[in-house]
Formats: structure tokens, sequence, C-alpha cells
């Protein structure tokens, strides 16, 4: 099974948010460019895969378009994919201020 999370902030910066979940979650992340995402954040644990990014993305009209359209009033993304439940990870991220559980997904 694989258990899927979106987090979104408008409270927060990419920066401020990669701060805040690495030292609450003993993370390090390292800034990755993608053509079609941008720049984002990775942090690739044992447990999973957790990513940052802003929601408005680059488009190809020079326009930013939305990563996750149907979360338009985060401005920041917070997407975690772990094999199973982690539910000390989200105890952690449920006591960063500003931060708002938007999706949860499984299969």
């Amino acid at each position: 099974m694989t258990d899927h999370h979106t987090y979104g902030t408008s409270g927060h910066t990419v920066s401020e948010l990669v701060r805040l979940v690495s030292d609450r979650c003993s993370l390090a992340f390292s800034e990755r460019e993608s053509f079609y995402r941008g720049i984002y954040h990775l942090a690739d644990s044992p447990d999973g895969r957790i990513e940052i990014q802003p929601n408005p993305i680059p488009g190809d009209d020079g326009e930013d378009e939305l990563y996750a359209p149907e979360h338009h009033g985060a401005r920041v993304l917070l997407l975690i994919t772990t094999p199973a439940a982690d539910p000390t990870l989200q105890a952690r991220l449920a006591s960063i201020q500003g931060l708002t559980h938007l999706d949860h997904q499984s299969w």
C-alpha cells in the first residue's frame, strides 16, 4: 500500500517551510529543478519521499500555472508519499502552524 498526503500553506514561503519541516522531521532537503515543476525541494528518506514546492509553476506561455489547481488557495505545497501510514510524521507536521492538510490518498 502507498500513502500520499498533500499539505498546503499560504502563510509560509518555500524556504520557510523547508526549514520548518527539516527541523520538525530531521530531514535534509536538496533543491531540484524540473522543466515541468520548476524549482522544488526533495528529501528522500528510507520511509518515503517528501517534496516542497510552490503551487504556482512557470507555464509555457510565460504565465504561472498551478501545480495543484484544486488547491488554489495554497501558495506552497508539501507532498508526502510513504509506503504505509506514518502517524509520527503526521503528528510532527500537524504541529507546524499555518500548514493545512489538504488531501489524502491510499492505493
